[in-house]
């Protein structure tokens, strides 16, 4: 069975689940920022939401159905609130992503409500959403591994093509402090240019 397949058996509620991972999707098939998937336009964070689950899947098997959840809508509609609504500093850089994470969490508990999830699991949800307890919660660290893995998988590139070395090196070595060792395996083996993997060596300890 696949990623794919497995993350809509073993839930509470199969409708339910398929209803509110429907709409996660629709909302995020609205954004505006594309990218170029085998040729064709596709909106940037559909594919980076359906990324994320896959990621998840693949650290945790059995994920639980909040985690499932929160896999879908950890930025729900990111692009609703663009980096330049605050001061280009990095006291508004630290506000907007506190910022985000509230509209994330809001955003998701209300779909959540509309499909018909209890308050229990509404608040679970927005637990992972927010990182409460980030490390010491268990799930948060899968769904701050599955981050940071898609990052690496999928985001480095243009962040090497854009922005100069230090600066890379620097988001490399915060990435690489939140995974855990599992984490870490699983981005030791993605495919990397030359260029990459070299900032990833002198990025890491040792």
């Amino acid at each position: 069975m696949s990623n794919d397949d497995r993350f809509f058996t073993k839930v509470s509620d199969p409708e339910r689940f398929r209803a509110a991972i429907r709409r996660f999707d629709e909302l995020n098939a609205a954004d505006p920022n594309q990218e170029i998937v085998d040729g064709e336009p596709r909106p940037r964070e559909l594919l980076n939401a359906g990324r994320l689950s896959h990621w998840v899947m693949t650290l945790a098997p059995d994920a639980s159905e909040p985690l499932r959840l929160a896999s879908r809508c950890q930025h729900l509609c990111r692009w609703m609130i663009p980096r330049r609504s605050f001061e280009m500093t990095r006291a508004g850089y630290l506000q907007w992503r506190a910022g985000l994470k509230h509209f994330h969490a809001e955003k998701s508990s209300l779909v959540l409500h509309a499909t018909g999830y209890p308050e229990g699991l509404r608040r679970r949800v927005s637990e992972l959403n927010l990182k409460k307890n980030f490390p010491a919660d268990s799930e948060s660290r899968v769904l701050e591994d599955a981050l940071c893995l898609l990052f690496l998988q999928f985001q480095l590139t243009d962040l090497v093509q854009k922005t100069d070395e230090e600066k890379v090196i620097n988001a490399l070595q915060k990435s690489w402090i939140k995974m855990t060792p599992s984490g870490h395996e699983h981005a030791l083996k993605l495919n990397y240019s030359e260029r990459e993997r070299a900032l990833i060596q002198r990025a890491l300890p040792g």
